[in-house]
């Protein structure tokens, strides 16, 4: 970045975000509530940050819910078989997530004890956690100061720090992550600018555009990636053969997406059936 904020433009910045949080709230969201005894469940943790990955508060709200209650611990997620796991995911796409997730638990129970690690290397080496993923788990889970991005994040920076400008690198916005952080309360800060974002996203309109990371979302209607959830969609309910699975969906498509299903493991083929 060109120039780094004056320290009174630093403690103005985070007297907003606090004052939001004041003034507003934060919104009940299951996965922000604390364990009887005052701690947090990194398990949990986990569990919401994969699920809020491309995916709105609305329709992981529910499902976060249904998982828990199917798999309230890792041990019971890691023990579960990929079918069972694929289908209380089902509806929430992009269903790699959930391989991820499970192969996660997996690793957690055979190399870890059952326990998510607190390091950012040993989180990263753990499948479907990237960077930003490791840095949400810390803060969250562990109340580490640790720096991330994420949309409602870089919404926050770009519309306070960013005016005006085009084409921002998420490393500039990091450095500002990193100078703002309020490492005594990093869980309660991380809330307040995630809340902060929101609000921005609904009355600022669309700042993510400045950055360089911006990507349109493509259209889900008639897309590969619902023909996807479409094919775990009817292999959650019962077997079928790729014939009477081709003809259901009537899309041409149908096959290779079937091939590529396989391939990644999200769906088995036993005999002329398909199945989770």
């Amino acid at each position: 970045m060109k120039n780094a904020p004056s320290q009174s433009a630093i403690v103005s910045f985070q007297q907003t975000v606090w004052q939001h949080d004041r003034q507003f709230g934060r919104p009940a969201l299951p996965w922000r509530d604390p364990q009887p005894d005052g701690t947090f469940d990194p398990y949990r943790v986990v569990v919401s940050e994969l699920m809020l990955q491309q995916t709105t508060v609305g329709r992981v709200r529910p499902k976060y819910i249904e998982f828990l209650e199917a798999f309230p611990t890792v041990a019971v997620l890691a023990a579960a078989p990929l079918g069972d796991v694929l289908r209380v995911w089902n509806g929430l796409g992009y269903n790699r997530r959930a391989k991820f997730l499970h192969h996660t638990a997996q690793a957690v129970v055979a190399s870890h004890g059952g326990h998510f690690p607190s390091d950012r290397a040993a989180l990263i080496a753990l499948p479907g956690i990237g960077p930003n993923t490791a840095g949400a788990i810390l803060a969250y889970a562990f109340n580490q100061p640790a720096v991330y991005i994420e949309t409602n994040i870089r919404t926050v920076y770009l519309y306070h720090f960013f005016r005006g400008e085009t084409a921002v690198a998420d490393r500039d916005i990091l450095v500002l992550v990193a100078l703002t952080l309020d490492p005594a309360q990093p869980r309660d800060w991380y809330g307040a600018l995630m809340d902060y974002g929101t609000h921005l996203k609904q009355t600022a309109g669309q700042t993510n555009r400045a950055s360089r990371s911006y990507r349109r979302q493509s259209t889900f209607l008639g897309s590969s990636r619902a023909l996807r959830g479409a094919i775990i969609s009817r292999l959650s309910a019962q077997s079928m053969s790729r014939q009477a699975l081709a003809a259901d969906l009537a899309d041409e498509r149908c096959d290779a997406i079937v091939s590529d299903l396989l391939t990644e493991g999200l769906i088995q083929q036993n005999g002329h059936l398909l199945t989770l």
